[in-house]
């Protein structure tokens, strides 16, 4: 029996953070990170039986074409996707999850420019999570071998892991797309290489991570959940994917400041192809 101070629920007996319980909860996942883009699925779905709002956590459930889904916002970072994938699976009660993350992204590589669709097929973490459980298998040893090797960070950094996506997922919803390996930082700003008034403390962090290369797929794009995602996603026996539209160019410099139909158009394709 675990304490109900390490695994707290709601009023209603729902999971404390994500407000949702088993009954409410769909087995195909759609994650975004902000609360206010949980609408759009309100719009595409064709009903809608369950909603929720709890601080970042908007949850919609509802069926398209008939089949049945849930969308949960995470807000931003590594240290939510903790509660909500913990939290999901515990709602899940034993089911596997289809999950799929729609996000936004940096690109990392000149020629993945502004509005590409960039999907996931690796993960490397930068944000040290994982390996705070004792299940953490290192299920890609060897790239987190040559990862380690290539980069030499140094050792008062969180220790990086690897972990791959699901290739059913890849195959069955970014056939069409870019893929890559994903880079999750803890942070927007120096874990990310950019100096506002700090300076980030790894020098030429995105050239380093741009020329690694494994399994073929090069680093394609920075962002800040989607190592989280696939590592409790491959413990705890789900499907995981990370989607994102590009919406900077590092190498260029450049910012694509109005995103939301591009992102719309995106979240449509997933869902479709989803169902």
């Amino acid at each position: 029996m675990i304490k109900a101070s390490e695994l707290p629920l709601a009023a209603d007996g729902s999971l404390y953070h994500i407000h949702l319980t088993s009954d409410t909860l769909a087995d195909k996942m759609l994650l975004v990170g902000d609360p206010g883009r949980v609408d759009m699925f309100k719009g595409i779905f064709d009903s809608v039986e369950h909603e929720s709002l709890n601080r970042e956590l908007h949850a919609v459930t509802g069926r398209y074409h008939g089949t049945r889904m849930t969308a949960l916002s995470t807000g931003m970072g590594c240290d939510n996707i903790d509660i909500v994938m913990t939290e999901l699976d515990v709602a899940a009660d034993g089911r596997k999850l289809e999950v799929v993350r729609i996000g936004t992204s940096g690109s990392l590589q000149e020629e993945i420019d502004c509005g590409s669709h960039v999907a996931s097929a690796y993960a490397i973490g930068l944000d040290g999570l994982m390996n705070y459980y004792k299940e953490w298998d290192t299920p890609v040893a060897e790239m987190e071998r040559t990862f380690d090797a290539h980069m030499g960070l140094d050792e008062r950094l969180a220790h990086s892991y690897c972990v791959k996506g699901s290739r059913m997922l890849l195959d069955k919803i970014a056939h069409d797309m870019h893929h890559g390996i994903t880079a999750t930082a803890p942070g927007f700003y120096g874990p990310q290489g950019r100096t506002v008034r700090l300076h980030p403390s790894i020098d030429n962090l995105n050239d380093k991570l741009a020329a690694f290369r494994y399994d073929g797929l090069p680093v394609t794009n920075l962002e800040m959940e989607t190592s989280a995602i696939y590592g409790f996603s491959h413990l705890l026996g789900h499907e995981a994917l990370t989607v994102c539209l590009i919406i900077a160019n590092r190498p260029k410099g450049t910012f694509l400041n109005d995103y939301h139909e591009p992102m719309r158009q995106l979240v449509g394709t997933v869902v479709e192809r989803l169902a």
